[in-house]
């Protein structure tokens, strides 16, 4: 595991609503960049799966974002994942995004099979990207 300073648990410490996401995957850094441009509240912070950071919350909760092809959204301590996740996401968003929510009164096994088709297909469909997202500076300190 690649080692963490005391900056980086600090880092973790302080934020609310954490986004974990695979930081090859183009359609993942497109839903990072989707969610940046509709949250002026700042209220989500992502961090890459390969990242130290990333690395060790999936320890910390027992999750795999990359082996299970999943967002994760940890937000107070609660993990959200695939259908679920997205669903935390949009309710968090608030105003029209709100709306998007009312969709999770689809059963889970119906939404996450669409879910997982996607994500197993997320290269094929949307392409993978060589290196993780490089923020630009005004969005730097949104990433952990």
């Amino acid at each position: 595991m690649m080692n963490m300073s005391d900056q980086d648990l600090a880092k973790i410490d302080e934020r609310t609503n954490i986004v974990i996401f695979d930081g090859v995957c183009h359609l993942c850094e497109s839903s990072v960049l989707f969610i940046i441009n509709r949250d002026p509240q700042r209220l989500f912070s992502f961090c890459a799966a390969q990242s130290a950071i990333g690395v060790h919350l999936q320890q910390q909760y027992q999750i795999n974002t990359l082996k299970d092809e999943t967002v994760i959204l940890i937000s107070d301590g609660i993990v959200f994942e695939r259908s679920n996740a997205v669903f935390a996401i949009t309710d968090r968003l608030g105003g029209k995004w709100r709306w998007f929510s009312l969709l999770k009164y689809i059963p889970i096994f119906i939404r996450d099979f669409i879910y997982k088709t996607i994500a197993k297909n997320r290269y094929v469909l949307f392409g993978k990207n060589s290196q993780c997202l490089l923020p630009t500076d005004d969005i730097r300190d949104r990433f952990i």
